[in-house]
């Protein structure tokens, strides 16, 4: 029986690992902590868990010591997520980035130092953002740090302020770097939700620049098992080691606003959806008075967004050779899964209609709606 701890486990990509490991390890007890900011929520949680003495859900903050010191101490593997992650947020409001990313990890990097004896490893969830643009085909471990958005930067010295715990401290920590991650449960700030709840709501898909910007997309699930892996794969292997997580292929912002109406299209004989209490059985969603074919989406391009990465692109190489892992879910399998989540689920993704689009103010003084 293990105790795991997961920092930010009511977000994205915590709350479906912890619905992951509460489903697979029934043996298993499950610490969340989570600060509840915009992006978290308990809806997020696994079904039943609340009355589980398996689970236990803190509604705390990384940076409160006393809070993780308690937490930590009880845990076997600490894996921390909790982060402000939002680029375009970043550029809005970049304050709470550096206390939560920075100042968070520091806390709770201290909280492994102080129970190293009991701590079986520490696994720090980085991103590939710190790379900036790829300066090579694909960006391995090795590519420069040149980050390039407030987020980025503060992601960028957390990763290297847990190497440097690694390295003063000996703790047993491990530094994994993600691609862009896609699927259920991610807030509609991010572009793939947003898309496809344009697609049903009937509203324009809203690209930045010319839609050139190019990512390495991984379906959520994916990056779940290689967690999955990491808590159990021989520490000896793993303690110090940056591995990156991707697929090694990268679409455009453009390429993924084209899919999406594409995907929707071939979900449209197999879904139907509710909208104003009436049930269609042609995928449509009434709107304004109207019926609209959903798939067939308006692609309007907007300013492009401060600080924008051109492109990445991931060699998960040292991912396969030192955990065994290679993502197993196609791009649009993954995409039309998650579609059939944001469809099915519209009563979790409605109230936050309103943060859809942000406020920045661009290099030239322009403020924008991005």
């Amino acid at each position: 029986m293990k105790t795991i701890l997961v920092t930010g486990g009511a977000g994205f990509i915590g709350s479906n690992l912890v619905r992951y490991l509460y489903d697979k390890y029934p043996d298993y007890r499950i610490l969340v902590v989570d600060a509840l900011t915009y992006a978290g929520s308990v809806q997020n949680t696994p079904e039943g868990a609340f009355g589980s003495n398996r689970y236990e859900f803190w509604y705390g903050d990384v940076r409160n010591g006393e809070l993780m010191n308690a937490l930590v101490s009880q845990a076997d593997v600490v894996i921390h997520m909790a982060a402000e992650s939002h680029v375009t947020r970043s550029i809005y409001d970049n304050r709470l980035f550096f206390e939560t990313d920075v100042i968070g990890t520091q806390v709770v990097s201290n909280a492994v130092v102080k129970h190293a004896k009991t701590v079986e490893r520490f696994i720090h969830i980085s991103t590939s953002e710190v790379y900036g643009s790829a300066l090579q085909e694909k960006m391995d471990e090795e590519h420069p740090l040149n980050p390039m958005s407030p987020y980025a930067a503060a992601k960028c010295g957390a990763d290297r302020l847990v190497y440097s715990y690694w390295q003063t401290y000996n703790i047993p920590a491990m530094i994994i770097r993600p691609f862009n991650n896609f699927g259920p449960n991610q807030h509609l700030e991010k572009v793939v939700p947003r898309f496809i709840t344009s697609t049903i709501l009937g509203e324009p898909m809203t690209v930045h620049g010319d839609g050139s910007a190019s990512r390495d997309w991984l379906f959520v699930e994916d990056h779940c098992e290689a967690l999955d892996l990491a808590i159990h794969t021989d520490i000896n292997r793993l303690v110090g080691q940056v591995i990156n997580l991707g697929t090694g292929e990268h679409r455009s912002v453009a390429e993924i606003a084209e899919a999406v109406n594409e995907v929707a299209m071939e979900c449209s004989k197999e879904l139907v959806t509710v909208a104003g209490g009436r049930r269609k059985d042609d995928f449509a969603q009434h709107a304004g008075g109207g019926s609209r074919a959903i798939g067939t989406t308006k692609i309007e391009f907007i300013g492009d967004r401060p600080g924008q990465v051109f492109r990445h692109t991931c060699d998960a190489s040292k991912a396969k050779r030192l955990l065994g892992w290679e993502p197993r879910t196609d791009f649009r399998d993954g995409l039309k899964k998650t579609m059939v989540w944001y469809q099915e689920n519209q009563s979790w993704w409605q109230p936050q209609m309103w943060m859809r689009h942000i406020p920045i103010i661009s290099a030239s003084g322009k403020r924008e709606m991005h």
